[in-house]
């Protein structure tokens, strides 16, 4: 007998596939269109339901968190770039990326400057490392909601990213 989702051999006393999981209660109405060798051509059985394959929109939402890369590619590939959900998130994600370069950059410049004075540098060496905690929390924060479905706005890249996942 054949899985009729993966089409691997399977035992008959089955009721799930060994390979791909899936539920064998279907393939038993199937059971007569096998000849008496067992073997079942492709053409003797029913066709099989299209399943959607790729990630539910809440993961996808999640993982475009993880670096620009994935939010780039959601935002470019067919069904994701259709989502909503995924969409907002995506375009908040890069948004939080440039948001985040942009403040680094400006730390960075004015540590330079500030770094001959003797104890004004040592200080904003406390305020570069408060403003990379309050990123990465906000970043957290960001992949727990999308892994629920909930649309967090970050409070200006939120708008940017909501006008124009709606374009």
């Amino acid at each position: 007998m054949q899985c009729p989702s993966c089409r691997n051999e399977v035992s008959p006393q089955s009721t799930f596939c060994g390979s791909c999981g899936a539920p064998l209660a279907a393939t038993a109405a199937t059971a007569g269109y096998a000849p008496v060798g067992g073997n079942v051509s492709a053409a003797a059985l029913p066709p099989i339901a299209a399943t959607s394959g790729g990630l539910s929109e809440n993961a996808a939402a999640a993982i475009s968190y993880i670096t620009i890369i994935p939010a780039i590619i959601f935002l470019v590939l067919e069904p994701y770039n259709r989502m909503r959900l995924v969409k907002f998130h995506a375009i908040q994600c890069i948004a939080l990326h440039v948001a985040w370069m942009v403040i680094w950059v400006a730390a960075m410049v004015i540590s330079f400057v500030l770094h001959f004075i003797p104890l004004v540098g040592i200080l904003f060496f406390f305020v570069d490392l408060a403003v990379a905690i309050g990123f990465f929390i906000a970043w957290l924060l960001c992949i727990l909601k999308a892994s629920k479905g909930e649309y967090y706005k970050l409070p200006v890249i939120g708008d940017f990213a909501e006008k124009h996942a709606n374009s």
